[in-house]
């Protein structure tokens, strides 16, 4: 009897357990049920058998970011076989709040199966989002744009280097990447340095290893003070990173995502040029400089030429202040110099020479001093102003005619003094002789001037009737009245212009006010149209040439970059000439 009973239980577990074996699951998991709104969520839906017709729930609240992928498991433990089915997505969340995930039915050996609908938080966004699984979140861990400024507190017009570095993590490969935010530097002058052939190089990142590469090395000059901007790079790059899947020899596989980054914002802190020691001729020179004047030759004939040459050579903002002038007595016809730069730029800045070459033709025989003449800079290493002198000159002409204003009588010393010149009929102007004639009495009555008051009026009246109509066409035209303002108001900002040379920000802001007048005058357009490139395709329109259009476009340029460059006298006469010429040749040109 105790046997029987003993087998019977034996039956029934086995049943139980084959019936427990037998029973199909089907169910839905989720990475987390709590995440933040900048997270994502990974749902598996898991069965123990094979079936069709798998059809997820609509997952509202969610963007499916990644999925349908589908894996299979099936292995034999003690003769036993395991088999598992996965359909596997991952969701982004669209906003904060409470969401159910419907149920996923799938049709297994006849029989339709259902999940149990799942409910997930969104809370606000998580300052660092962690998802091992996605792709996406791997890819932002391991690589990373930095942007490594030199100096973060230059004086104004110092020399800073921006370096911007990707750095990529051992595992994870890139493919290529595009440029798709570049910064403008707007408060800078900029010169990019090439950074073509660089190879990849091993270093840390916040402590691990990493691999980077320099995409870019630009050189900046700060052109005000103050806080100051400077604009992210920003990269779309294709990643390579490793899944938690492995190909049959046991490696990871690796999947390829799109990844944005962004150096991020730099802000540094430009300080002024002291005040104290500044000197009055400070043209706003910044860096280490040496300074000369040289000439070609020092004996010459009267009618030959010579060369006065002002260099500057150094390191510093050599493109960014104007050289002294020399001065040189009238004697000596003078020609406007020849500008030459031999400029280099570095990631420690621009180093090399400029230089204004002067032709000079003496016109008399003498010797005439060049003086000497100074160059005044800001020393970054002693942070204190520096003055440089050249030494005096003297231009000996040995041969030519003497100049009859001022002949040189004193040779040893340059002192010039007045010639004086005997005539022998030096009493001439006495008179000996008269020449007196009898005084003739005329009358006005029948002369020209009688005939010429007397028809006059008569004459002028058809010629006032003719500039009466004339007055007349002319008020009526409404459009040329209005030409004819806008030119009137043009010639009174230049002659403002003019007036306010040597006074930077109110000869700028008359010229570009006059440039603008002169425009809507002549393209009959407003100022809020006034772009440089719709301004540049009008003119070309009329028939004006290129170069002139590209000088009138230059002009306004100088107009902006006068706010924040140091500019000299010189500069603004040269920018008043310009524009007077400009006009006029647009004037001549346009239809």
């Amino acid at each position: 009897m105790k046997l029987i009973k003993h087998i019977l239980v034996v039956v029934i577990v086995m049943l139980a357990t084959n019936v427990a074996l037998a029973q199909v699951t089907f169910q839905a998991k989720v990475s987390k049920k709590k995440l933040g709104v900048n997270e994502r969520l990974r749902v598996d839906f898991e069965m123990n058998k094979d079936g069709d017709n798998f059809n997820p729930p609509s997952f509202n609240g969610f963007t499916v970011v990644g999925g349908p992928n589908q894996s299979v498991s099936n292995s034999w433990i003690n003769g036993v076989r395991t088999y598992k089915k996965t359909y596997s997505y991952f969701l982004a969340p669209k906003e904060r709040g409470t969401f159910t995930l419907g149920q996923a039915t799938i049709e297994i050996e006849g029989e339709i199966y259902k999940t149990t609908p799942v409910k997930i938080e969104i809370t606000a966004a998580i300052d660092k989002p962690k998802n091992p699984n996605d792709p996406n979140y791997v890819a932002s861990n391991n690589i990373h744009l930095v942007a490594e400024v030199s100096n973060v507190t230059p004086y104004l017009n110092e020399a800073i280097t921006v370096v911007y570095k990707l750095y990529v993590a051992p595992t994870t490969g890139v493919d290529s990447w595009r440029e798709i935010d570049v910064p403008r530097y707007d408060d800078f002058w900029s010169q990019s340095i090439d950074t073509k052939g660089q190879r990849v190089q091993n270093g840390t990142f916040n402590g691990e290893d990493y691999r980077f590469l320099v995409l870019r090395k630009t050189v900046l000059y700060p052109q005000r003070t103050g806080k100051l901007n400077i604009e992210p790079l920003s990269l779309n790059v294709s990643v390579q990173v490793p899944t938690n899947r492995r190909d049959i020899f046991g490696s990871r596989l690796m999947t390829r995502v799109n990844r944005t980054v962004s150096a991020g914002n730099r802000t540094i802190n430009v300080k002024p040029l002291p005040e104290k020691g500044k000197p009055a001729d400070f043209s706003g020179a910044v860096g280490d400089f040496s300074f000369k004047v040289t000439t070609s030759k020092t004996e010459l004939d009267a009618t030959e030429s010579l060369q006065a040459k002002v260099e500057v050579s150094g390191k510093g903002n050599l493109k960014l202040f104007n050289l002294p002038k020399i001065t040189l007595p009238s004697s000596l016809e003078v020609y406007e110099p020849e500008h030459q730069e031999n400029v280099s730029t570095t990631t420690r800045g621009m180093q090399g020479s400029i230089s204004d070459s002067y032709t000079i033709v003496p016109q008399y025989k003498g010797k005439y001093p060049l003086p000497s003449i100074s160059f005044s800079y800001f020393d970054l290493k002693t942070e204190s102003y520096k003055r440089l002198s050249s030494d005096e000159i003297i231009i000996n002409v040995l041969d030519g005619p003497v100049n009859t204003a001022s002949e040189a009588s004193n040779t040893s010393n340059g002192i010039v003094k007045q010639r004086v010149e005997t005539n022998s009929n030096q009493f001439a102007f006495i008179k000996t002789k008269t020449d007196f004639k009898p005084i003739q009495k005329e009358y006005f009555f029948k002369t020209k001037l009688f005939w010429s008051l007397l028809l006059g009026p008569f004459l002028a009246i058809p010629l006032a009737i003719l500039v009466r109509r004339k007055k007349a066409t002319r008020d009526a035209d409404v459009v040329g009245n209005k030409i004819r303002r806008a030119d009137k108001l043009a010639r009174k900002y230049l002659k403002g212009a003019k007036k306010q040379l040597g006074k930077k920000e109110a000869f700028y802001e008359a010229l570009e006010k006059a440039l603008h007048n002169y425009l809507k005058a002549k393209l009959h357009i407003e100022t809020s149209e006034l772009s440089k490139d719709r301004i540049q395709s009008l003119l070309l329109e009329r028939g004006v040439e290129t170069n002139v259009v590209n000088d009138f476009i230059a002009i306004f340029e100088n107009c902006e970059l006068a706010r924040y460059t140091p500019i000299t006298n010189v500069t603004m006469q040269a920018d008043y000439d310009k524009a007077a010429k400009t006009i006029s040749l647009i004037d001549k040109q346009a239809g």
